[in-house]
């Protein structure tokens, strides 16, 4: 098919102003009926598809994200008429968070490297210890291991809030604006991980539970919008952490609604894990996206009409 006049493939992945009055003009002139007036509702999920992991030299790069997202942008080009919504989470972090280097250090006064993996065993042997809420830093490692099945990772300072990194990848937004205006529709938008005290990998629900805080449960209130469409699509980054950890809130909340989680559609080639150099994440991902397969998730890709 052709695609709007503003779209080029080879600036997927660049950093530059988007084009979103094109955008939105070209999307006005298709003259396409609008997503209120739709018999069949599809949304996508977009997961985090922001600068600081699409491109190339983002603070967090994943590797293969510029490609997913090309495929992503012309899926929804091709899918104009069929898509109803489009969702994006952001992921938006302060410039010091409990997985920030700056929130741990050693006997020596230094902090830990990126991708360094702190155990409740290093934190009660002293081996790093927390200069910010002390207290709860501490039981946060034990309960993230109890709870959440997971070990604390630090990550590389990402998509801070007010930095280029933060930013949806523009010719992404362009294609979210585009349909915004071809089906007179709004997108949605949900910020995710400024609770410096916890880790928010899902759009949904951050790691540990911070029950005083306004988004430190389980956002149900989006969990029922999304309940009321048919088709459900997942795509963006990374595969390994927000795209499965969205997912797997899903498959939680709706474990005995299988007729909702018939509708999940997991666009496989829009997503890719993170790599670290000695965790397989990519075959972590896969695992669990095999097991929630089993109970009803369907594993698509973009040359894959929807249905």
């Amino acid at each position: 098919m052709d695609f709007p006049s503003f779209y080029d493939l080879d600036k997927v992945g660049t950093l530059y102003v988007p084009d979103t009055a094109g955008a939105i003009s070209a999307g006005r002139a298709l003259d396409l009926s609008p997503s209120a007036q739709a018999q069949v509702k599809t949304i996508l999920l977009l997961v985090d598809p922001q600068v600081d992991f699409v491109h190339v030299d983002g603070k967090l790069s994943v590797p293969g994200a510029v490609e997913d997202t090309r495929r992503t942008i012309e899926w929804v080009f091709t899918n104009l008429n069929r898509l109803t919504t489009i969702a994006a989470s952001l992921d938006s972090h302060l410039p010091i968070q409990i997985f920030s280097p700056a929130w741990w250090s050693n006997q020596e006064g230094l902090h830990p490297e990126p991708y360094t993996v702190i155990r409740s065993s290093d934190v009660n042997a002293g081996v790093w210890k927390p200069l910010y809420e002390v207290v709860w830093s501490i039981s946060y490692v034990a309960k993230l291991e109890a709870q959440a099945k997971k070990e604390l990772m630090i990550w590389p300072y990402h998509t801070l809030i007010g930095t280029p990194g933060h930013a949806i990848t523009p010719a992404l937004y362009e294609a979210i604006a585009y349909h915004a205006s071809a089906r007179q529709t709004q997108p949605v938008f949900l910020e995710k991980g400024m609770i410096p005290t916890t880790e928010y990998y899902s759009m949904l629900e951050p790691e540990v539970k911070v029950p005083d805080h306004p988004m430190g449960e389980l956002n149900i209130s989006f969990l029922n919008m999304l309940a009321s469409y048919d088709l459900i699509y997942v795509a963006g980054q990374a595969e390994s952490h927000c795209v499965l950890e969205t997912v797997a809130s899903i498959m939680r909340y709706f474990a005995d609604q299988p007729a909702v989680l018939r509708k999940l559609r997991i666009l496989e080639d829009c997503m890719s894990p993170v790599a670290h150099p000695t965790i397989d994440f990519a075959e972590i991902a896969r695992k669990k996206f095999r097991v929630y397969a089993e109970q009803g998730l369907l594993i698509v890709n973009s040359r894959m009409p929807i249905r």
